[in-house]
């Protein structure tokens, strides 16, 4: 079976692996547009604190972060030692005795349901600092050490080494959809058509752009992040957790390099606009130093700019579009996209197959 997956971020990239080690024939084809999401996102894995009041979409991202590790050891039989996944664990952190028993009493709840999150305990403010240096002295806080942090941009070029080894072909362009006779017959990518019996469109924030000839209205917009990333010199950062403020949406995270990433601005309506703003660099800076002001004295690296694929709810936009055959959507998954992006992409692989989802998608259709 021919199948061309438009959008290589964390979705496609997985989608096009699990076609093609299924036997596909895949093309995998990215415009390269700047504010990509996967290339920007902070990879944070903890769907138990995410503020998902949706029973489907909050099952969907849990299944997604206990996927994880299955797909990380096939990554590791392909070749790929290091993809940056790692369970560092989580600290809900909160200067207010209410807030800090409100974490605790509502991870508990959810402990039955999802035991991969593991056994949840209060730390004291010096018990959370010997954790993380920089945080703020006497910031008690919650730990879930089940959580865990992945650098997507490793992890989306290790599912792309993975889908080449398995056959996968990937090509750089602008691609447009081909429709004929009501279905997806392929793409036109420059003066090239790609033929396919089926195509998966995973352009996060572009995928409505790119389904219009088909009629189809995929409700996503793109919301801009902004998202520091700060140096602490040779400091040994590879191990610390995350750090999610309750009162905020803020958060800091930590990866092997003395990296620490400080997130991030949440701005609909901005369009495509692709800038880093003086506003957007103040808020993160602001936030991350009230709670581990042992950051003050870092370097400034970057700042990564993204367009999150928002869609009307919390649930992805995942599935066949009615009435035009051969299409799947996978989309639409805002700011858990580093989360749920594995799990959706091989869902939206072996839907353009015709196999048998894993889940029921009627929850999520792309055309809601």
């Amino acid at each position: 079976m021919r199948l061309v997956v438009v959008g290589s971020g964390i979705v496609g990239s997985a989608c096009a692996y699990v076609a093609s080690s299924l036997g596909a024939q895949v093309t995998l084809i990215d415009a390269g547009e700047p504010g990509q999401a996967t290339a920007a996102g902070a990879g944070i894995i903890c769907p138990w604190t995410a503020g998902i009041d949706d029973p489907a979409g909050y099952a969907f991202a849990c299944a997604a972060a206990r996927a994880y590790p299955a797909l990380v050891a096939e990554l590791a039989g392909l070749g790929a030692a290091d993809v940056s996944y790692r369970l560092v664990g989580a600290l809900v952190v909160t200067g207010r005795e209410d807030q800090l028993e409100q974490a605790r009493a509502w991870l508990d709840a959810r402990h039955a349901e999802n035991p991969e999150m593991g056994d949840v305990r209060v730390l004291t403010g010096a018990a959370a600092q010997r954790l993380f240096p920089p945080l703020r002295p006497g910031l008690p806080a919650v730990h879930i050490p089940g959580a865990a942090r992945v650098d997507g941009r490793k992890f989306r070029d290790a599912l792309i080494r993975a889908a080449r080894r398995k056959g996968a072909t990937v090509r750089a362009g602008h691609a447009v959809l081909e429709c004929r006779g009501g279905r997806a017959a392929g793409v036109r990518a420059g003066d090239d058509l790609i033929q396919a019996d089926a195509v998966v469109a995973a352009a996060g924030a572009w995928t409505p752009a790119f389904v219009e000839p088909a009629g189809a209205v995929v409700r996503v917009t793109p919301q801009r992040g902004q998202i520091v990333h700060l140096s602490l010199g040779s400091a040994g950062t590879g191990h610390w957790p995350v750090i999610l403020p309750a009162d905020s949406g803020h958060y800091l995270l930590a990866f092997d390099d003395s990296r620490v990433v400080a997130g991030a601005t949440r701005e609909p309506g901005t369009g495509f606009d692709y800038r880093v703003t003086a506003a957007g660099l103040s808020e993160v800076l602001a936030q991350a130093l009230a709670v581990a002001p042992g950051l003050a004295s870092a370097t400034y690296l970057e700042t990564r700019v993204g367009f999150r694929p928002a869609g009307p709810d919390s649930r992805p936009l995942l599935g066949p579009v009615a009435g035009v055959a051969g299409l799947i959507v996978a989309t639409g998954l805002g700011a858990e996209g580093l989360t749920m992006g594995p799990y959706a992409g091989g869902i939206a692989a072996r839907a353009a197959l015709g196999l048998e989802p894993d889940i029921d998608l009627t929850p999520f259709d792309p055309l809601r």
